[in-house]
């Protein structure tokens, strides 16, 4: 009779586990989709626009691609900005920004290093007016930063530096933000400790001055 009873147990251990339907493996989760990017923005600029003293990601234009991604616009923002660079330096390297970077959208804040140095805000303009015509003649939109310079300059060469960006803006029928560092110049919880470069919080900042002025740009593709 144990031999019997064995047996049937067996069959009945046998046969229900070849009845069981074994649990299916979860699926393997599909990598994320990746982002159809339409358009390419390159900030050309100095050391404020690369990110002097701050993580790479914390730069206005890394903050920038973040915040259009966010809202539905897919481009790439692609920092181009170089510490110490001044207009002529930007002038000498557009072709390379042009044919290397391929641009829809240019950021262009150049000349803050120009006042540093007290170069002749005539020069500066001549640099922006060629930049810019450069710049359209490939078909590419341009958004002008505007910048200022301090006030130790003297009033004669502030008022002359500033002016530059509205006149050249108006003749050239440009995008103007009428001053790139607004609301972080100055600010000493904003700026680093040479007082010149913005902190993380001061480049999220300027992304909010210059972010409708850059879907302006988006929108008039």
């Amino acid at each position: 009779m144990k031999h019997i009873y064995f047996i049937i147990v067996l069959f009945c251990f046998l046969t229900a586990c070849a009845n069981s339907t074994p649990t299916p493996p979860p699926p393997t989760p599909l990598p994320p989709t990746a982002i159809p990017i339409v358009g390419t923005i390159v900030a050309m600029g100095d050391s404020l626009t690369e990110g002097l003293g701050v993580d790479p990601n914390a730069s206005y234009p890394a903050q920038l691609e973040r915040k259009l991604h966010e809202n539905g616009y897919n481009y790439t923002v692609i920092n181009a900005g170089v510490s110490g660079e001044t207009s002529s330096g930007a002038l000498a390297r557009v072709d390379w920004v042009i044919n290397s970077l391929h641009p829809d959208i240019v950021i262009l804040a150049t000349g803050g290093n120009d006042s540093l140095r007290a170069i002749d805000p005539a020069v500066t303009e001549q640099n922006l007016r060629k930049l810019v015509e450069t710049l359209q003649a490939a078909d590419i939109t341009v958004i002008l930063a505007g910048m200022q310079t301090v006030q130790n300059m003297g009033q004669t060469y502030t008022d002359a530096f500033r002016d530059i960006y509205p006149t050249v803006a108006a003749d050239y029928d440009l995008i103007l933000i009428p001053f790139l560092l607004e609301g972080v110049a100055g600010d000493p919880k904003l700026n680093q400790d040479d007082f010149i470069h913005p902190t993380a919080e001061g480049y999220t900042i300027v992304v909010e001055t210059i972010y409708s002025y850059v879907i302006q740009a988006i929108e008039s593709e």
